[in-house]
């Protein structure tokens, strides 16, 4: 029998009960509660907070290693509480069981302050008004003696972790610990704008922000500003919505300013910032009609509901969350970003009445039941000093697309042309009265060039209108009832895969939920029979493709319950306008007319932009009038 390392086997001596030392309780509570010094950066921000501080102040050296100082002009703390504010489970946030299941203060546990000074060199001073002076009290002597201060609290801890050179050693260098700090008073920062923060570093003011003396939803815009850079602000729309006990506001990016990472998403629970799961798919899910792939979104939400309904009481460091009904703030937090990215980005309706549904485009479809046009320049990029030459290439960059192949133009009938009156912009209608103008030429069949009071509007016409049909199939889909269709006079045929046979045997249902009839003409060969009376005018065999492929990918039982899935934006991407089709003025114009009309207009299915604005003074610069 081989022999057991003897490193690995238990010892067979039974080893008494006993109670840990003091010192060892702390050293193990400092492991949960201190990891690093933003880890204490952000405890004494905390407390100073609580204490009702209106400017706080960090002072750093060796990026918070050596030294951390936290000044606040807060309450203070009375002489014979001092040595008290040091113990373990000691603290006067909360005092029963009833106001545990109600934090309202950033604090509660009792464990920072005495889990720090476990692992450092810590030294209170603080002065209460009223008191003669403030009062020094050092953690390692328990010296206690007069000092000079104005009323307020200043936390002093040097040489973090002395006491434990195994967890010094894994910090990271000085320039990390120091931006690890940053984020960590940024993030306060971000919910408090009625108070000022200042961070120093060696003695060189490294971050400041002033407090906004506004209430409301200015002095958070203002506060973020401030922080995030105006670019944020510029490119995000205000969120502001209550459904029953929860209320979310802040500020959601449009998909124009989506990032890499997810380093900019900010979610707050009664002002306290932490990272839940639940927020962030909700914020995500938001999303997923207008960015797709790896992009993430950037926001700042602030989520108030009754400290009774939330358990903040999870994590040591108190960054995650329970609430008691998950779903209810899922959906508050969905449904308030999602009417954000759908709401009109400007401030008053269109000047004149919309041009009804019934356009040159598409068939009759409801109205949406608000525009998603937008100011031109408003939640868009700021654009570089124009250049002399824009080619084609230019223009597709500007929404992030490949330029489609040039092929031969072909003119394109509308579906209804023949049957309906052309829904044209009425003649007396100037350009200006309508947010996307009016439309005065296409270029190279793939942009509509527009006029409106601002200047030129470039629009992306297939990004659009897919947009539009994308919009349609939606709302059918959310009655509950299947897609209309309209049967094909002469089914048409292709030849399908094993797998394309077998997703439409096993998706009958699934695909007559979406107005589609696709059944088996021989072992190899499946036929379309039916198609969505929206998409009459599309390929069949394309679409079916398309759409088998995606229910190949997807469970059948709940393709159909994904109303906003991919495989409408895929329908949706086959049933609109194509590149190189040559379109008439009066399509041209139903087609903004549209735009003005549908929800998210001013993104397509993928997330790129759909139009973009050139104003008449980015014009003038092209060819350097007033220079």
């Amino acid at each position: 029998m081989p022999r057991v390392n003897a490193q690995l086997s238990p010892s067979t001596a039974r080893r008494p009960i006993l109670d840990l030392p003091d010192e060892l309780i702390s050293q193990i509570a400092a492991g949960e509660v201190v990891e690093r010094p933003a880890s204490v950066v952000r405890e004494l921000v905390d407390n100073a907070l609580d204490a009702g501080a209106t400017q706080v102040t960090v002072r750093l050296m060796a990026g918070g290693v050596r030294l951390i100082s936290v000044e606040d002009d807060g309450s203070g703390i009375p002489r014979e509480e001092l040595p008290m504010a040091l113990r373990r489970h000691a603290t006067s946030k909360i005092a029963s069981l009833s106001d545990l299941e109600s934090v309202g203060t950033m604090g509660f546990r009792g464990e920072a302050l005495a889990a720090i000074a476990s692992v450092s060199e810590t030294a209170l001073l603080s002065r209460v008004a009223g008191q003669e002076s403030a009062f020094l009290l050092d953690a390692r002597s328990g010296e206690l003696r007069p000092a000079a201060r104005t009323v307020g609290t200043t936390v002093e801890v040097k040489e973090l972790f002395f006491s434990t050179p195994a967890r010094r050693k894994f910090l990271k260098t000085d320039a990390t610990e120091l931006a690890h700090c940053i984020e960590a008073v940024r993030r306060h920062a971000l919910a408090r704008p009625d108070v000022g923060f200042a961070i120093w570093h060696e003695g060189r003011l490294v971050e400041q922000w002033r407090a906004v003396p506004v209430d409301g939803g200015e002095a958070v815009a203002r506060r973020l500003a401030d922080v995030l850079g105006g670019e944020f602000v510029d490119q995000s729309i205000e969120v502001r919505h209550t459904a029953g006990p929860v209320t979310v506001v802040g500020r959601a990016g449009i998909p124009d300013a989506s990032r890499s990472r997810a380093d900019w998403q900010f979610c707050y629970v009664n002002g306290r910032y932490v990272r839940d799961k639940v927020l962030t798919h909700a914020a995500r899910s938001a999303y997923e009609d207008v960015l797709h792939g790896q992009r993430q979104p950037v926001y700042a939400l602030y989520v108030d509901i009754d400290p009774a309904r939330v358990d903040v009481n999870v994590h040591p460091t108190k960054i995650e969350v329970r609430f008691r009904d998950s779903r209810e703030v899922h959906q508050a937090v969905r449904h308030a970003v999602e009417n954000a990215l759908a709401a009109p980005r400007a401030g008053s309706a269109p000047a004149v009445p919309l041009v009804p549904a019934r356009t040159v485009l598409a068939p009759a479809a409801a109205a949406a039941p608000a525009p998603a046009w937008a100011q031109p320049g408003l939640g868009l990029r700021p654009r570089p000093e124009p250049e002399i030459g824009h080619r084609v290439s230019d223009l597709g960059a500007l929404w992030q697309r490949t330029p489609a192949v040039q092929e031969a133009p072909t003119p394109w009938t509308s579906p209804v042309a023949a049957s309906a009156t052309p829904a044209a912009a009425p003649a007396a209608a100037p350009a200006e009265d309508w947010p996307l103008g009016r439309a005065v030429a296409q270029l190279h069949g793939i942009y509509i060039l527009a006029e409106n009071a601002q200047g030129l509007v470039i629009v992306d016409m297939h990004a659009a209108h897919e947009r539009i049909v994308y919009e349609r199939l939606k709302a059918q889909a959310d009655t509950g009832k299947p897609i209309a269709s309209q049967p094909l006079l002469i089914p048409a045929t292709f030849a399908a895969t094993p797998q394309e046979v077998a997703a439409a045997e096993a998706g009958v249902d699934a695909l007559a939920a979406l107005g589609l009839e696709i059944s088996p003409f021989s072992p190899r060969t499946l036929a379309v029979r039916a198609v969505p009376t929206t998409l009459a005018q599309g390929d069949p065999v394309e679409l079916a493709r398309s759409v088998l492929a995606e229910l190949a990918a997807h469970d059948a039982s709940t393709l159909v319950q994904r109303a906003n899935n991919e495989i409408l934006g895929t329908m949706a991407c086959h049933g609109a306008v194509r590149a190189n089709r040559r379109l008439t003025l009066e399509e041209m114009n139903a087609l903004l007319r549209q735009m003005e009309a549908t929800e998210r207009s001013d993104q397509c299915n993928h997330g790129r932009p759909t139009w973009r604005q050139l104003s008449v003074k980015e014009l003038d610069g092209l060819f350097l009038r007033g220079r």
